[in-house]
């Protein structure tokens, strides 16, 4: 596999081929679906990592054969419970409320794979809010940008002015962590900064 290859991204989300570009990956996007739902008992993590696994299997599945694949999954975890993408405005007030002056993690998963081979990696970032008032709250609603997204608000975006302390890897708080997922890259065969 050549330094410029392409790698396929078995994922819709925006932001993760922006994380890649940013770092000189080209992608295309590879189609496939998988069963996101949380297992009775199944934790966090595990959650994560299997849901990861799941589509990059999938789109090593629709690929050609020797394509290198890249899955991600990312979970907003409070006490233990996985905060999704918000229903509506009420759940979404829901979990900003919860959020609001505590502490919760991130969990992002990276996975990639090219025939049977398949590595995969957790990472786990620590993400303090500041406390939030309802009026607050019921704005960030109004401006359109937690609907999509777990736990109802995107660090990249205006949900950034909530957040008092982050440990860990602020790119996987997006959805994708740059340097664990660099690494696995330049096993396969594909390195950062390729030329445009």
């Amino acid at each position: 596999m050549s330094s410029e290859s392409r790698l396929l991204l078995a994922s819709a989300s925006p932001r993760r081929r922006e994380l890649l570009e940013q770092i000189g990956v080209a992608t295309q996007r590879v189609h496939c679906q998988v069963d996101e739902q949380v297992m009775p008992g199944e934790l966090p993590a595990a959650y994560v990592e299997r849901v990861t696994r799941d589509k990059v299997l999938a789109g090593v599945a629709a690929s050609p054969a020797g394509a290198v694949v890249l899955a991600a999954d990312t979970a907003v975890v409070l006490d233990e419970q996985i905060l999704g993408k918000p229903r509506d405005r009420e759940h979404a007030a829901q979990m900003l409320t919860a959020l609001s002056g505590r502490e919760h993690q991130v969990m992002t998963a990276v996975a990639v794979a090219c025939g049977e081979r398949l590595e995969l990696r957790l990472v786990t970032t620590q993400v303090r809010f500041r406390g939030l008032s309802a009026a607050e709250i019921d704005a960030y609603w109004v401006s359109g940008e937690p609907a999509d997204k777990a736990g109802a608000y995107g660090i990249q975006g205006l949900g950034a002015v909530f957040v008092a302390h982050i440990n860990g890897s602020y790119s996987a708080v997006v959805g994708l962590p740059l340097l664990e997922t660099a690494a696995i890259l330049e096993g396969f065969g594909i390195s950062c900064w390729q030329p445009c």
